[in-house]
């Protein structure tokens, strides 16, 4: 009864995502219900203590990066130079391969270490003007931006900054640059089959008459200055937020050590605010970028950006409350569900596997999928069962760094399910909904799921690491 209860929870969520109800409001539904299901008196102390703790830790930490995202997003927009970039890359490569720049562009951004979720921002201008320009619908732009940033760069590629790499290195003792060979094929295969079927869709909606699409919501605004910027100009704040990014990644810890604390000056004995630096750098280090993207646009586009600054600037930071709080609201029924007996029996359950990498892959993309949250359902499946899986690769030959790279991808699998909040965010920020582009997110995170056992058959037939 427990894992029923679970099941019709995450159901539930699922569907009211799907069919365009405000996750902000359906998310405690679905984790109280469950909570009220398995144990009434614990309704309001875990909605108190539990969802609200997490949802108001996620925004403490990530609004900031939302925000400014956000707005650097809109300056790239009022500036023209996601036109300017647009223009650029017709030029180079023809509009026949608009999908290809996009995703080229978000996987670029997001190896250089920015945000999964600034990247949405970012790139989403540019992307409906080269969308538009080339005939393209625009409900293809969230399967695309998800296969450029959500994919292969986040966790599959080698090197990759991304949380999602990160984390195993606490639990297998690798580094970021773990089992090279398998990441790099396994990113090959997610990249040639996305784009296959990117691509397969555009061809049928062309055949069909169908372009870009009108009526729709959160276009971006018309620019309004005299000329286009060069489009190596209109390049430099997205490269330099990659590069200042990995710059302050590196400064940040060397100038404030491992701690850093501070008395505040009020009124009687406060106790020092004692800041974890090692825990807030990756932080630390996209807010200062995206504040030098957002001079650098002010720098070479002050005139036609300070005429709309005041309107775009509201726009950008209600986008940005309305995407935190849905990914925040994730987090608190993630961390409900986690929480209750059912969840137990599930991550249980999956002992059951033989293999040791396939039973890896699948506990954690499952936990991922169930709790909405890559970088969640993987933090939840290595403290409980990394001892194990470590010994049952040890007992079968299996190098760690392959239990890395297979749990990186796998976390990136199904937690881009209709709940995942990084999913909600891109399709809020395009102006779209489930019904019009989740199809293609969905197809781009089966080819993402389906790379995990493309990447541990290359290592069992080949001994690849």
């Amino acid at each position: 009864m427990a894992f029923l209860i679970v099941l019709a929870a995450l159901a539930f969520l699922m569907l009211a995502a799907y069919r365009g109800y405000s996750v902000i409001l359906f998310a405690p539904l679905a984790a109280l219900g469950a909570v009220l299901l398995t144990d009434p008196a614990l309704v309001a102390p875990m909605f108190t203590g539990l969802f609200m703790d997490k949802m108001v830790g996620f925004l403490k930490l990530y609004f900031p990066v939302f925000m400014l995202g956000a707005v650097f997003g809109k300056l790239i927009e009022l500036s023209g130079f996601s036109r300017a970039i647009v223009a650029g890359t017709i030029g180079l490569v023809g509009r026949g391969r608009a999908i290809l720049s996009i995703v080229l562009v978000c996987a670029l951004l997001t190896y250089g270490g920015v945000s999964l979720f600034v990247v949405v921002f970012a790139v989403y201008p540019f992307a409906a003007e080269l969308f538009r320009q080339s005939g393209i619908p625009k409900r293809l732009i969230p399967g695309t931006i998800a296969l450029g940033a959500f994919t292969f760069t986040m966790d599959s590629l080698p090197g990759t900054p991304q949380i999602q790499n990160i984390i195993p290195t606490g639990y297998f003792g690798t580094d970021a640059w773990a089992a090279p060979w398998l990441g790099t094929l396994g990113s090959a295969f997610i990249l040639a089959a996305g784009l296959a079927y990117l691509e397969w869709r555009r061809r049928r909606a062309a055949a069909a008459g169908e372009g870009y699409g009108g009526e729709l919501a959160n276009e971006p605004a018309p620019f309004e200055g005299e000329r286009l910027a060069h489009p190596l100009v209109a390049l430099l704040p997205l490269l330099l937020v990659g590069v200042c990014n990995k710059l302050f990644t590196d400064l940040i810890p060397r100038a404030y050590g491992a701690t850093q604390s501070f008395s505040p000056s009020v009124v009687g004995k406060a106790e020092p605010v004692v800041q974890e630096v090692s825990k807030l750098a990756a932080i630390w280090a996209v807010e200062g970028a995206l504040l030098a993207g957002i001079l650098c646009v002010l720098a070479f586009a002050w005139r036609p950006v300070a005429r709309r600054f005041a309107e775009g600037s509201k726009a950008a930071v209600a986008g940005a409350l309305l995407a935190s709080m849905n990914t925040a609201s994730e987090y608190g029924f993630g961390a409900v569900i986690a929480a209750l007996p059912g969840f137990k029996l599930v991550a249980d359950a999956l002992h059951a596997i033989p293999s040791p990498l396939v039973n890896e892959a699948v506990t954690v993309t499952a936990l991922a999928g169930i709790t909405g949250s890559a970088s969640g359902g993987m933090g939840i499946a290595l403290a409980a069962m990394a001892d194990t899986f470590v010994a049952n690769a040890h007992a079968a030959g299996i190098p760690m760094e392959v239990l890395h790279r297979v749990a990186a991808m796998a976390s990136g699998g199904m937690d881009t399910l209709p709940h995942n909040g990084a999913v909600i965010t891109l399709l809020a920020v395009t102006g779209l909904t489930h019904r019009q582009s989740y199809r293609d997110i969905f197809a781009v995170t089966l080819i993402k799921t389906l790379a995990v056992f493309v990447a541990i058959a290359i290592h069992a037939l080949t001994g690849l690491v």
